[in-house]
């Protein structure tokens, strides 16, 4: 119990004295979330409202699969991408093992059917009559599809924030792809990980700390978004 409280007076000292190398860390974190969750929703996005308004024969697959995808094991994406970039792999002469970027291509990887499925979602609960009388009333396919993303931009948004809130708190990419180099590829999770591992927990307490305060941010909004949308 001495332990846990004099790792949590350490870690407030540690966030309340802006340490550099903390948020350093979380810096690094913030960059590859943000990043990843703009490429996912850039992708997830225009696929979801395609999947949504389309009618085709695999579309029921399509879905099936993705939804599947939505556990998907970290450790799985993490080996699929090292293959694929490691020295000897296909995009070895890339250099871009144990970089940001190989983050950034994993996380963004895991959260492309997060994005994609919830846009569906979202997409699907609009009353079908809002694109029948854009469509009447003469406006355009782009025209049709903005009146249509309106109506369901909580869902939208909510789906976003779920985005980012499932990389910001992942730990297995980032290990694997980014190598928890200090100062470079170190992210929250990875150093409250190696912190543990080296008996010192007054930074991993103060990590885990800002962690929960994002997380919990993060479903504030999210749960706002998503009572919106209900």
């Amino acid at each position: 119990m001495e332990l846990l409280y004099d790792s949590f007076v350490s870690a407030l000292l540690l966030t309340i004295s802006l340490d550099p190398e903390l948020f350093e860390i979380v810096g690094v974190s913030l960059k590859v979330s943000v990043s990843s969750t703009i490429i996912a929703t850039v992708i997830g996005l225009p696929s979801g409202f395609f999947l949504a308004i389309s009618n085709f024969k695999l579309k029921s697959l399509t879905i099936t699969t993705l939804n599947t995808l939505l556990a998907l094991p970290t450790v799985v994406i993490g080996l699929f991408v090292y293959a694929l970039i490691a020295r000897n792999g296909i995009f070895g002469s890339l250099d871009l093992l144990y970089t940001q970027t190989a983050i950034v291509i994993g996380q963004t990887i895991l959260i492309i059917p997060l994005t994609t499925t919830y846009t569906i979602t979202a997409i699907s609960k609009i009353d079908k009559r809002y694109r029948n009388t854009a469509m009447t009333l003469g406006a355009t396919p782009t025209q049709t599809a903005l009146v249509i993303l309106r109506e369901a931009r909580f869902g939208i948004v909510a789906a976003i924030i779920a985005a980012f809130g499932r990389v910001i708190a992942e730990v297995g990419i980032g290990m694997m792809l980014g190598g928890n180099a200090k100062g470079f590829t170190r992210t929250i999770t990875t150093a409250m990980a190696l912190e543990y591992d080296k008996g010192e927990f007054s930074l991993a307490v103060a990590l885990g700390l800002i962690l929960l305060t994002l997380s919990f941010l993060i479903n504030m909004i999210f749960h706002f978004f998503q009572g919106r949308t209900s």
